[in-house]
């Protein structure tokens, strides 16, 4: 609840207020003895007296509510806003390691549903046990007043009712776990084929899928309905214990006014509040459910805070490298039971050299790349950037070193210009430089709000071509010192290849360039190229000399040899 402590103004005015109203619901019953006994029986009442005093009670409760759920409302919002900033920077330093444990899906749920959720039943919950329980301190203190004797015998069936709520608040609590797992799933699931609708339709698997979302969405049904039945059962057994303490109170109430004269007034007094305990003690058995699903729901946001590590890193850093580039002896493994992604591998680059890896898929050459930025970190061996270990850097200020035109483009939902300066500020001059020198000032030009324009989720209304030019004119707009380009042409035609090609030919001009590529005809440009196979180095030269050499490379390059004419268009 510390994410909620910062309010504590409105938390004093809050629980004040609460106090107010609880402590007007013992006036009512208190009015009841002297209106019967004086005010109908013997007129010692003015008339005025008593609708002045009820409407003066009713007005005192009313503005005293409104100011309690108001503070309520601003308590419940600003420690939302708090926990949910915190979860999300949480998020963007994360170690990588998190986005491979969780779906995208369960996180986004974690950080906007459930958290958020959590937290308003939670404040919602603690505000109705002030007001409801100052209620109840109320009431119990005037009927102590009254007659202690029958409070007392009240009194005595409170420890049964507490242990019914124990007992079913901690099924409740399980219960709802499980339901927060498997809300997860069904929203996997969803994620899932949102993502891949395309493949779905194309191999006909939606009768499957249907089924899949079926049966989890059964499964989370069946937990809904227990969770339901255990909060249920929670009020039907308080007001039975409540019926049977008022049943006790009336026999003995009727036994004392024969016995000892206990008067109209005051048994009326006395019947009215006790009838009045019974709301806010079945208000309070409620309660249960609420606090028990807040609980549940902001152990998650907080787990996500305090079990997820951050990104480790030194605090060496530098305005701009000179993209030497070495690698010594390094080897990955992504898991103990499975061959390591390289396996003592050993590279130099030179500032300035451009530097092609080619191989087999499976072969190494993706991890290599995201060693450089530390998005993959070697399980022995050292990266070197300008010969200081990239442990031993700023993470910002390492990765601003690098700029990355890969394959799989994103895209964020915002305008071009914010896309192509990402990180940095607009300069409106300088990205349209940038798009003119990815070959992308034609298609800009005729958007509707040029370079103002909103791209959508992930630019889809964008081409292939257009998209991969686009990432080209962020990295332009970057201007880094390393440029790692991770089959940035391997879904394009032969025209849009050519202006992409075009376009990286400028990029590459004075940088040090980390190629990975399967087409091998877009890489015979390149001052190396390094042929890899199961995370090892075993060829490097140039095109001619590996050619010469008469192996893995040459036969690469005869298996990918495709005719222009055979390629097929990714690119309207």
């Amino acid at each position: 609840m510390a994410w909620f402590g910062g309010s504590r103004r409105w938390w004093a005015i809050g629980v004040g207020t609460a106090m107010v109203a609880a402590l007007t619901e013992p006036l009512m019953p208190a009015l009841m003895k002297p209106l019967l006994d004086r005010g109908f029986t013997q007129g010692q009442l003015a008339l005025w007296m008593v609708p002045a005093f009820i409407i003066l009670l009713f007005a005192v409760r009313g503005v005293a509510q409104f100011v309690s759920q108001y503070a309520l409302a601003r308590i419940a919002n600003e420690g939302m806003q708090r926990l949910r900033r915190v979860l999300f920077d949480r998020l963007l330093v994360a170690e990588l390691g998190l986005f491979s444990r969780q779906s995208a899906s369960a996180l986004s749920n974690t950080v906007v549903y459930e958290v958020q959720t959590g937290g308003v039943l939670l404040v919602q919950a603690l505000l109705g046990l002030s007001r409801d329980g100052f209620t109840v301190i109320a009431l119990l203190f005037y009927l102590l007043y009254l007659n202690w004797k029958l409070t007392l015998v009240v009194a005595l069936l409170v420890p049964g009712t507490a242990w019914i709520m124990k007992v079913l608040s901690k099924r409740l609590y399980r219960l709802t776990r499980l339901g927060q797992e498997a809300t997860d799933e069904l929203a996997y699931v969803v994620e899932e084929n949102v993502l891949a609708h395309r493949m779905v339709r194309l191999h006909g698997a939606q009768a499957g899928q249907s089924e899949r979302f079926e049966r989890l969405s059964h499964s989370l049904n069946r937990l809904a309905v227990k969770s339901t039945i255990a909060s249920a059962a929670m009020t039907p057994l308080t007001q039975l214990f409540a019926a049977v303490a008022l049943s006790i109170v009336v026999m003995i109430a009727l036994w004392q006014s024969g016995e000892q004269g206990l008067t109209v007034g005051g048994f009326v007094a006395y019947i009215t509040a006790m009838l009045m305990l019974i709301a806010p003690i079945r208000r309070l058995a409620d309660m249960a459910n609420p606090i028990t699903r807040g609980l549940a729901a902001l152990e998650r946001g907080l787990g996500l805070i305090d079990g997820t590590a951050s990104e480790t890193e030194g605090g060496f850093e530098i305005a701009r490298a000179n993209g030497h580039i070495e690698l010594r002896n390094v080897r990955v493994a992504y898991r103990d039971d499975a061959a390591p992604a390289l396996d003592g591998l050993t590279l130099t680059v030179r500032p300035g050299e451009v530097v092609a890896l080619v191989g087999p898929s499976g072969s190494g050459k993706t991890t290599l790349v995201n060693l450089l930025p530390r998005f993959v970190l070697p399980s022995s061996g050292q990266v070197l950037l300008d010969g200081q270990d990239v442990a031993d850097w700023k993470l910002s200020s390492l990765r601003a070193q690098f700029a990355l035109v890969s394959q799989d483009v994103v895209m964020l939902n915002d305008t071009l210009a914010a896309n192509v300066a990402l990180g940095q500020a607009v300069d409106r001059e300088r990205v349209q430089r940038c798009v003119a020198a990815a070959n992308l000032a034609a298609h800009v030009a005729g958007l509707p709000q040029g370079i103002d324009t909103v791209l959508g989720h992930n630019a889809t209304q964008l081409s292939g071509g257009q998209r991969q030019r686009l990432a080209i004119a962020r990295a332009l707009y970057r201007d880094a010192p390393v440029l790692l380009l991770d089959e940035a042409t391997s879904a394009l035609d032969t025209e849009s290849e050519r202006l992409v090609q075009d376009a990286l030919q400028r990029l590459m001009q004075g940088r040090t360039t980390l190629i990975v590529a399967h087409r091998l005809s877009t890489i015979q440009h390149a001052d190396r190229i390094v042929v890899m196979d199961h995370g090892h180095i075993v060829e490097q030269g140039s095109h001619g000399q590996l050619m010469a050499a008469d192996g893995l490379y040459a036969r690469l390059q005869t298996h990918t040899s495709v005719p222009a004419a055979d390629a097929e268009p990714a690119d309207a």
